[in-house]
C-alpha cells in the first residue's frame, strides 16, 4: 500500500467517525400525537421545549379539520384517515395559540389550544 492509499484511507475512517459523531449529537425529533375531533384537539395544550425538534401528528376522527400555528407560520389540512405530520424546531420562547381554520360546523370558533415553549 502507498504511503497516499494509507492516508487516503486514514482520512476516510476519520471521516466516517465524524459523520457519526454529529448525526448522534442532533437531538431526536419527539413525536406527539393530536387527534382532532368536533370541536376539540386532544390534547389541547403542549408543552415544548425551545429548540427540540418535534414532529406533530396530526388524526382527524370524524371530519376534515385545520391547524393553523400563525406565531410560526404553520399550518395543515388535517384528513380523516390520513396522519398529517408538521416538523418544527420552536425558536422562541411563549405561550402560542393555534386554531383550526376549516369550518367544521357549530362550535368552530372554539376549537383552538395553545403551545407553551420554555428554554
Amino acid at each position: 500500500m502507498t504511503r497516499s492509499a494509507a492516508a487516503a484511507g486514514a482520512i476516510a475512517v476519520i471521516a466516517l467517525f465524524a459523520i457519526g459523531a454529529y448525526v448522534g449529537a442532533q437531538p431526536a425529533e419527539r413525536v406527539i400525537v393530536v387527534h382532532t375531533k368536533k370541536f376539540e384537539y386532544r390534547p389541547d395544550r403542549l408543552a415544548l421545549k425551545k429548540g427540540e425538534p418535534v414532529i406533530l401528528e396530526f388524526v382527524a376522527d370524524d371530519v376534515v379539520m385545520g391547524w393553523n400555528l400563525a406565531d410560526f407560520g404553520l399550518r395543515a389540512d388535517i384528513i380523516p384517515g390520513k396522519a398529517t405530520r408538521v416538523r418544527f424546531v420552536p425558536d422562541r420562547t411563549g405561550e402560542f395559540t393555534f386554531f383550526c381554520d376549516i369550518f367544521c360546523g357549530s362550535g368552530h370558533e372554539d376549537m383552538a389550544g395553545s403551545i407553551s415553549v420554555t428554554d
